[in-house]
């Protein structure tokens, strides 16, 4: 290394960290490890309030080791979140209209004004696009993939996943004793957005007999069809999971209403009633549906996600503070690689129609809706 190199890596003083979209179990864990990793290097992390409102606004406090330790079973972020400011297209009210307007020089200007060397943003491909953008203006800042959603390119896994797929799974078990009990058709709406990784992963591992995916549309006679033959080998229920971004062969996902958000204005709900409502037309079997919603983004992380938010804390510090800026912290093969922001900011992860958890679920009796 030249002495210029050495130069530049010891202007790296302050740190920001950020939480941006959806609260998920793991957060405080990554906080945590950032700032234990950093105050051994003699670097001062600011936490920022709400996401990227936070530096819009310039509200932060300075974080400190003996805050933090604690934080490792907390679920949530001490820090807030947001997924409605984006700085590039933040909402504001111009002649009594909402309009979105670029703000990304007042970030910039807080930034420098705030007296940071670097900026370590926790969140989903939302978040990782917008860092990607200010990263292009000039701010050094590097990523850490979160999202129960599991739907990020360049990690194989994000942290928060496996805690939501074990709360939707032990909610699964709970339904599945009143579902024999009664001999009904239980319908269970999980997360996800478009992908169906928790569904699948929730669906196989509590025992669904239907799993419904965004990337596999589904046929409500199908349904019914497998249904029927379960009933006729002597089964007397049935679980089907219901992703929220499941959609009919030909159809659209249901909305459950629509926000003055531009970056996503659809909040998707509300599959599982009209699955719940439609196959008790179809089959005339006693139907009831359970919609998981929030309760899936909650509560105490896992112990993989506390080590998985453990280690993405740590390896985001390090490279944060040796000047490795414009990467995402990513989990590759079971080891962290950097992978440029450039790279993964695109596209989305979704489930493969092949994949092998599908295979399985197939070969087990496992229904997906389709004709196959």
């Amino acid at each position: 290394m030249n002495a210029s190199a050495e130069s530049e890596k010891l202007k790296i003083r302050t740190l920001g960290v950020l939480t941006g979209g959806g609260d998920c179990p793991g957060l405080n864990a990554v906080i945590r490890a950032i700032v234990l990793t950093a105050e051994r290097s003699n670097v001062r992390v600011l936490g920022i309030r709400n996401a990227f409102s936070g530096l819009i606004h310039k509200r932060f406090t300075e974080l400190e080791a003996v805050e933090v330790d604690p934080l490792l079973q907390r679920g949530g972020t001490i820090l807030g979140s947001s997924n409605r400011d984006n700085p590039f297209k933040y909402l504001m009210t111009i002649n009594g209209k909402h309009q979105p307007v670029d703000v990304s020089e007042t970030v910039i200007d807080n930034f420098k004004e705030m007296g940071l060397d670097g900026l370590i943003a926790i969140g989903g491909d939302g978040t990782l696009k917008i860092t990607y953008d200010l990263v292009k203006k000039g701010i050094p800042a590097i990523c850490v993939p979160k999202t129960i959603d599991n739907d990020l390119m360049a990690t194989d896994v994000t942290f928060g996943f496996d805690t939501a797929v074990g709360v939707a799974t032990e909610a699964i078990d709970r339904i599945r004793t009143t579902a024999e009990s009664h001999g009904r058709l239980m319908v269970v709406e999980v997360m996800g957005r478009n992908a169906g990784w928790i569904a699948l992963f929730s669906g196989l591992a509590g025992g669904a007999d239907v799993i419904l995916l965004p990337e596999i549309p589904f046929s409500i006679g199908a349904i019914a069809n497998a249904i029927h033959e379960d009933r006729a080998a002597g089964k007397n229920f049935s679980i089907i999971v219901v992703a929220e971004g499941a959609h009919e062969i030909g159809g659209d996902v249901v909305v459950k209403r629509t926000v003055d958000d531009p970056t996503e204005p659809r909040r998707l709900g509300g599959v599982g009633n009209l699955v719940g409502q439609l196959l008790e037309e179809q089959t005339g079997i006693d139907t009831r549906v359970t919609i998981l919603g929030h309760i899936q983004r909650g509560g105490t992380p896992s112990t993989y996600d506390r080590n998985l938010s453990t280690r993405f804390g740590v390896h985001a510090a390090k490279n944060a503070i040796e000047g490795n800026f414009g990467y995402l912290i990513a989990l590759q093969s079971g080891k962290i690689e950097l992978v440029p922001l450039a790279e993964a900011a695109k596209g989305q992860r979704l489930v493969s129609p092949d994949n092998d958890f599908i295979r399985v679920a197939r070969s087990i009796g496992i229904s997906f809706g389709d004709e196959i």
